[in-house]
Formats: C-alpha cells, sequence, structure tokens
C-alpha cells in the first residue's frame, strides 16, 4: 500500500487535535502537519507537498473556499508536476458552499459527521484520483450534473468547470462493457438516490441480486461508489 501524505488546516482545536490523533494512527498514512488558519495553510502545502490537504470552510483568515483556489493557483504556476489534492470538511452541506468548493477546484467533499473510518476511505480514494462525494450532499451534485450547459448561473457555473464529461477513454470502456437492461434500471435508481432495499422493492428482486448488479456496474464504469457511477453515468450520456 503506497503511503498517503497528509496535511491538516483546521481552526478549531478540539477538532483538529481529533483529526490529528485519527489520520497519525492510519497504516499507510504520513501526517505532515497542521495549520490553524489559511495563510499558514497555504504555508504549508507549498512546502510539505502532501498528496491530500483536508480543507476546513469556516477559516478565520480566509475561507476554505479562496483557499483552494489559492492552492490551485500556487500549484499552476509552480514547476513542481505533483499535485496536493484538496478534501473539503467542513459543517455546511448548502447548495451554494458545495457548489462554490468544487468550483474552486475541490476534489472531494465531506461534512463533519463522517465517520473516521469513511474519512480514512475519502482521503485514500481523493489521493488515488478519485473524487469522494459525502452522501448528505451528493444529490446537489447529481442535480447539478443533469442541469444543461448554459442553465443557471452563480456558483453552479464555476462547479462545473470540476465535473468533466467522461474521458475518451472511458467511452470506449464503455463501449467495450456495455450495461445490460437491467444495470441501466438500477443505474438510474441510483442516481435518483434510492438504497439497495429501495431497488430491491421496485423491481421486485432480492437485495443481494441488487448488490451483484451494482458491483458489475462500478466495474464496469471504473468506479469506486454509487456517487461516482451516477455520475460518470449521466455525463456520458448512459442515463438522463
Amino acid at each position: 500500500m503506497e503511503t498517503v501524505r497528509v496535511a491538516l488546516i483546521e481552526d478549531h482545536d478540539l477538532t483538529r487535535m481529533g483529526l490529528r490523533t485519527a489520520l497519525q494512527h492510519q497504516e499507510g498514512m504520513e501526517f505532515l502537519g497542521e495549520a490553524a488558519n489559511g495563510t499558514r495553510g497555504l504555508h504549508l502545502i507549498q512546502t510539505t507537498r502532501p498528496d491530500v490537504a483536508i480543507v476546513d470552510v469556516g477559516l478565520p483568515d480566509m475561507d476554505g473556499i479562496e483557499l483552494t483556489r489559492r492552492i490551485r493557483q500556487s500549484q499552476a504556476e509552480a514547476e513542481d508536476p505533483r499535485e496536493t489534492k484538496v478534501l473539503i470538511l467542513t459543517m455546511h452541506d448548502s447548495e451554494e458552499v458545495v457548489l462554490a468548493a468544487f468550483g474552486a477546484g475541490a476534489d472531494s467533499y465531506c461534512t463533519k459527521g463522517v465517520s473516521t473510518e469513511d474519512l480514512v476511505n475519502a482521503v485514500r480514494e481523493t489521493a488515488n484520483g478519485h473524487s469522494w462525494i459525502d452522501p448528505t450532499i451528493a444529490n446537489i451534485v447529481l442535480r447539478e450534473v443533469r442541469q444543461p450547459a448554459g442553465v443557471g448561473g452563480g456558483a453552479g457555473e464555476m462547479a462545473t468547470v470540476e465535473i468533466q464529461a467522461v474521458a475518451p477513454e472511458y467511452k470506449q470502456l464503455i463501449e467495450t462493457y456495455p450495461l445490460t437492461s437491467r444495470e441501466l434500471e438500477i443505474l438510474e435508481l441510483i442516481a435518483a438516490g434510492c438504497s439497495n432495499a429501495d431497488i430491491s422493492e421496485k423491481l421486485y428482486i432480492t437485495v443481494g441480486t441488487v448488490k451483484t448488479h451494482v458491483r458489475s456496474i462500478l466495474n464496469k464504469l471504473c468506479v469506486n461508489d454509487r456517487t461516482q457511477a451516477a455520475v460518470r453515468a449521466l455525463r456520458s450520456g448512459l442515463i438522463r
């Protein structure tokens, strides 16, 4: 397992202490340091080049969205090709904040109610180049993805910058490993926010059968979770 190098920018002392302890005790993770405000956080990221920066939105000197923008700007100007991924961790789950965060260049988004296990998984997935989206805000992202280009404005327009259509190699993959009609049915229900139990009830199949289909869908789309599957399917035109 490749070591994931992590930095933490969080202004609340107790929260920062708890997160630091949790991350330091995870096998395969190296905790590089912490900062209590955006200015120090930006310096920490520029000097240590972590794989993932966990960033709180409510920082005292600049908010986490502005910090994310500056991280991206700094990386664009630097000669070092390594890119720090940004995982937003916050109490905010409003549409405006979520879309502004992705518009600024965030890679993943967790609310502070997330379990330690899910947070660690989110850090690993983010380090591997996958977006991890907290289930509590997934519908906001999916709604934005469904919105036709040119519709809406403000933060929503910025957010679509980071939610791109599938790359050509994924389109080819979908053509090579097409989904069955049953898998497409299930994928549409996943995108609608249905749980495995909901899908089981709607399609009159067992939960075990649903899980089998979901695993097949994730494998065919080369994604790691249901939200990523729904986003990729929507952007590629598999479902609408």
